[in-house]
């Protein structure tokens, strides 16, 4: 087991002006406390779905090499060593608390292609309040090592999630990265005017998201999981059925797998009346869309746009029909949208309090499908000083989600199904 220790930064030549402001923002507020955004809340308490992998590496990775890598760059990432600490009624904070960082050490007599399961090499974080935000394994199995890396949704998405990763791989190679951006202002979270009730109507229309039952901490397991593999002459042919279907729409390839994807299951998953109305939600990073966000933003910047149709029409509509649907959706999220979707969750939580958060689902609980794209993860970049990962397993708990990741000539689809027939 490494743990934290004391660490001087080596590249403070190239970054000093990124140090000094992430040292001014941790030593305004007491505490080194930063404050949640809006969105924030969304990832914390029970079911929130914090972002976990596992990367098989075929050679053994350095513990040392790691752990000096990662305390070069803890300084201008401090988030990824905090807590949630409750500042008020409403309120919590990240509290950054140094020395709480470790890298645990654990062998197993598995191969990674005898088993990817997330659980053998490491334990989801629990974004709730008082415990650690991040979590970091180290495997050795015969084949190679499995680095296991779990950061609370609260923290970060996505974007984030990988700038994280890649930068600690580049410090471990003696390269530069890119500093992130701390900076929360500019993003609304004024519980002061609470305005009108926030209703389950305005909640889905302003931010995509839904208001049911509360959210389940602990899963059952008894979800099953599905992987299917679309090779890219597979997505040229869906594209092009989708262009033929509408050749006055551009679609994005996302677009149409998103459609694919919401016309195959959902009808599996729901026996109901065809006047019943069936969604499919899709984050959307907003970091180019919204001013109060940088690009280099080091949080969890999304937005969430749902759309639904009947059950009946889906069954009924052409691939070009629903990838329309997705892509009229996408493309509402702007910078007003960004900026009201803030505001609605900030008001929401003034007037229902954190208990009331867990009860924010991502998705429609009963008739909705979540699509997540993952294409983009930088796995090249995933480079500690041996080469790039040969593998990786993704961890997800919600019921009726897919997850888009690269695949070579391709891309996997991973879809966790309902545990049962709604």
């Amino acid at each position: 087991m490494f743990t934290y220790s004391e660490t001087r930064c080596t590249i403070l030549d190239e970054y000093e002006e990124c140090l000094l402001r992430q040292c001014l923002i941790r030593e305004a507020s007491e505490m080194n406390d930063i404050p949640l955004c809006p969105i924030d809340y969304v990832f914390t308490g029970a079911g929130s779905v914090p972002i976990t992998f596992a990367f098989f590496y075929p050679h053994p990775l350095d513990q040392t090499v790691l752990w000096k890598g990662l305390s070069e760059i803890m300084q201008l990432f401090p988030l990824v060593e905090s807590r949630l600490a409750r500042t008020g009624e409403k309120d919590y904070s990240f509290r950054v608390s140094e020395g709480d960082l470790a890298i645990e050490t654990l062998v197993s007599d598995q191969s990674f292609a005898e088993s990817r399961a997330i659980g053998r090499y490491i334990s989801p974080v629990d974004s709730s309040e008082g415990h650690p935000l991040s979590r970091f394994s180290l495997t050795t199995t015969p084949d190679g090592s499995v680095l296991a890396v779990s950061i609370s949704h609260a923290l970060v998405d996505g974007f984030s999630y990988f700038h994280f990763l890649s930068s600690w791989a580049r410090a471990c190679r003696g390269e530069r990265f890119l500093p992130p951006d701390l900076s929360r202002e500019g993003i609304p979270s004024d519980l002061g005017n609470l305005g009108e009730p926030v209703t389950s109507t305005t909640l889905l229309e302003h931010c995509g998201l839904f208001i049911a039952d509360r959210r389940n901490p602990h899963p059952d397991g008894t979800n099953r999981e599905e992987r299917i593999f679309l090779s890219k002459d597979r997505l040229r042919e869906m594209l092009e059925e989708a262009k033929h279907d509408r050749p006055d729409a551009i679609f994005s390839e996302n677009d149409v797998v998103t459609a694919w994807l919401w016309k195959k299951f959902l009808p599996q998953w729901i026996q109901g009346s065809d006047d019943l109305d069936v969604y499919v939600t899709c984050p959307v990073d907003s970091r180019r869309i919204y001013k109060a966000l940088s690009r280099r933003y080091f949080g969890c910047g999304l937005c969430f746009v749902s759309v639904s149709v009947r059950l009946g029409d889906l069954q009924q509509a052409s691939l070009g029909e629903l990838a329309l649907h997705v892509n009229g959706a996408v493309h509402k999220v702007n910078n007003d949208f960004a900026s009201r979707s803030m505001r609605t969750l900030a008001q929401f939580r003034g007037q229902q309090g954190l208990a009331a958060m867990d009860h924010v689902h991502l998705k429609h609980p009963a008739h909705g499908l979540i699509v997540t794209n993952l294409t983009r993860m930088p796995i090249q970049d995933l480079d500690f000083g041996a080469g790039a990962p040969a593998d990786f397993s993704f961890h997800s708990d919600v019921s009726g989600s897919a997850a888009l990741l690269p695949a070579e000539n391709g891309i996997e689809v991973v879809v966790l199904h309902p545990p049962i027939l709604v």
